[in-house]
């Protein structure tokens, strides 16, 4: 719902939530996401997470609580994993079953248009490894990375200074730390769609070049 001070969605429908599932509730992390959430749902964002617990359960309620939809994509992990798979807590709107991480990671990259990521471990660095690889390849017409909190400075720095990065590949994403961030930067990259800076086509197909 939008509150009417919020400009409402336009080109962009659906955003990717990538973050840390070990997060507790109440901790700045989750509430964060959660805050993220609501807000974008208030500007009529659908939000789009792995709907198990942490940073995706606060991105479920959060668009809840903003008055909008989640799309939870979701798989049963193996007991014997080291993975939360799905949380029974993380109420979705609409659930999209994966048999696996690797099948979630890549159903969670082929629905959003936009990525926002948040701390987290080693799924999270895959995630975002993914995404970001994603966008050089198809540089032009990729879906745009939102880096969420001031500790990415430093993380990309080190990749800055010790990785083979190219040109593109540093124009692809934006670092934030609030939520009016987070949508403002959503709303710049709608104005370079609506100049025809940046080419685009719909949320779901068969491959990445979205």
């Amino acid at each position: 719902m939008n509150n009417g001070n919020l400009p409402k969605a336009k080109s962009i429908h659906q955003v990717a939530i990538f973050g840390s599932s070990h997060t507790e509730e109440n901790s700045e992390l989750y509430n964060s996401a959660f805050a993220v959430c609501k807000k974008l749902a208030e500007a009529g964002y659908v939000v789009a997470d792995g709907g198990g617990p942490g940073v995706m359960r606060a991105a479920s309620l959060g668009a809840k609580a903003g008055g909008g939809k989640a799309i939870g994509v979701t798989f049963q992990a193996d007991p014997k994993m080291h993975f939360e798979g799905k949380d029974p807590l993380n109420k979705v709107d609409v659930e999209i079953k994966t048999k696996n991480y690797l099948e979630r990671t890549l159903t969670l990259l082929k629905e959003g248009q936009v990525y926002v990521i948040f701390n987290g471990g080693t799924g999270t660095i895959s995630e975002f490894g993914m995404a970001w690889g994603l966008a050089k390849l198809y540089f032009g017409h990729h879906k745009p990375l939102i880096l969420f909190g001031k500790f990415w400075k430093n993380i990309i720095q080190t990749f800055k200074d010790n990785m083979i990065m190219r040109p593109e590949e540093l124009e692809v994403y934006k670092m934030v730390d609030s939520p009016d961030a987070v949508l403002q930067a959503i709303l710049d990259f709608e104005d370079e769609l609506k100049q025809g800076r940046h080419a685009y086509v719909k949320a779901t197909t068969d491959d990445f070049s979205i």
